[in-house]
């Protein structure tokens, strides 16, 4: 997981804070900058803040080509540390971010076997058994926010899935796309995490296609759960609304009630609800957070069918989240407080503090507010990091307190980058 807090380390936040210096004198936004050296403005706000290394020469060499400084400018001992100029580049697998997985999302990822016609007889596809078990280590890293990792062990595994659903016979094909499902699936709550709402969106338009494929109807509608939550992201609620409520109203007209079916169908209407909630619609939003909260009581337990994690205190979540968003603080407390969400994955912990965190900020609670939101960084730090909800909030402790701004907060802040 990415560093945080005292694990920064210092030389880190040292190279940050001068790629900052140099990128602000030349009067260049993150955006522009991140653009011209082929990375995402989030990948350079962690680099600023040292919570992303830059550890290969030739990384660093374009960091300072684009700033129009020495390598040496920006980290005097850099020929030192990596053993000189003809030194061996750090492995891929050491980035924080998902830009390697973004690649392979950019182009076809089976085009060879593709042009072979899905005759390729040299190419080895690995059992199913262990293509699922990676599949569902994806998942484990996705929720526990292990981002480097799931970049790491998709890069190889969706041009496998990807050759595989075209070579396999017609008995394993059928798994093998369900299975290449779950990997986009991944990916795209991965991306959301990561607020990289663009990439989400693919992964997610990939993965209904290839649950349709495999013939799993709810996989579909899980799939476009993920793509709501791309959709809010991008502020593209219109069609948020559209995917949620057609994916509801085709689940209820095949009455679909079955504990997975429900899982879905009270999922997706969490999703309407932080669509309607956003959009300002009250009453719309509430509706269906009703609607969600209906189904966990007839469900009765807290499930996890495709990663869905729906159940009673899911909903109680959403709820938290949906009453803060409209700017209904005092019911957001009064629900939250009496939630556990110890068996809940961090995700969804990080969430609940985060909001809990955005409440008492809307309360003026100062120190409760601070204590939530350290609280869910040390969790769940990407919440923190790319929510721009929460990153709102620092920035308003910071105002509200002003000179008398606690050191924690201001620290909290500047691993936020909540005052750019």
């Amino acid at each position: 997981m990415k560093p945080t807090g005292k694990d920064v380390d210092p030389q880190d936040r040292a190279f940050g804070q001068r790629v900052q210096k140099f990128r602000k004198e030349r009067r260049r936004t993150q955006a522009e900058l991140a653009a011209a050296l082929g990375r995402t403005s989030s990948w350079l706000s962690q680099v600023e803040r040292g919570v992303q290394p830059v550890q290969r020469m030739d990384l660093l060499q374009q960091i300072a080509d684009e700033l129009g400084v020495s390598v040496q400018q920006l980290r005097p001992n850099a020929l030192a540390e990596v053993g000189g100029p003809s030194e061996t580049p750090a492995p891929l697998s050491l980035s924080n971010d998902l830009d390697e997985t973004r690649r392979v999302l950019s182009g076809h990822p089976a085009l060879d076997t593709v042009l072979a016609g899905g005759q390729d007889t040299s190419l080895h596809v690995r059992p199913n058994s262990d293509l699922c078990s990676d599949v569902d280590d994806l998942w484990e890293l996705t929720h526990a926010g292990q981002l480097a990792q799931v970049s790491t062990l998709s890069v190889d595994l969706l041009p496998e899935l990807e050759r595989g659903v075209r070579t396999a016979d017609s008995e394993g094909q059928a798994q093998l796309y369900l299975l290449l499902s779950r990997a986009y699936q991944a990916l795209s709550a991965a991306f959301v995490r990561q607020d990289e709402a663009d990439a989400a969106w693919v992964a997610a338009d990939r993965a209904i296609f290839a649950a349709e494929q495999s013939g799993d109807p709810l996989h579909v509608c899980a799939s476009v759960y993920r793509m709501v939550h791309a959709f809010v992201r991008l502020k593209a609620l219109g069609q948020a609304e559209h995917a949620a409520q057609t994916a509801i109203n085709a689940l209820e007209e095949r009455d679909a009630r079955s504990p997975e079916g429900l899982s879905v169908l009270g999922a997706l209407h969490l999703a309407l609800a932080l669509v309607r909630a956003r959009a300002s619609a009250r009453a719309e939003a509430k509706e269906e957070i009703a609607k969600a909260r209906a189904i966990a009581e007839q469900l009765g337990e807290n499930r996890n069918d495709f990663n869905l994690e729906f159940g009673p205190v899911n909903v109680e979540i959403q709820a938290v989240s949906t009453a803060v968003d409209l700017g209904d603080a005092g019911e957001a407390l009064d629900i939250g407080l009496g939630i556990n969400a110890d068996g809940l994955s961090s995700e969804r912990q990080g969430r609940l503090l985060m909001d809990l965190g955005r409440a008492h900020a809307q309360r003026r609670h100062g120190g409760e507010a601070l204590d939530c939101l350290l609280r869910a960084e040390a969790i769940a730090p990407e919440i923190i990091q790319t929510h721009q909800a929460a990153r709102a909030a620092i920035r308003e402790l910071v105002l509200v307190a002003g000179p008398n701004a606690p050191r924690e907060l201001l620290e909290l802040a500047e691993r936020a980058d909540a005052l750019d």
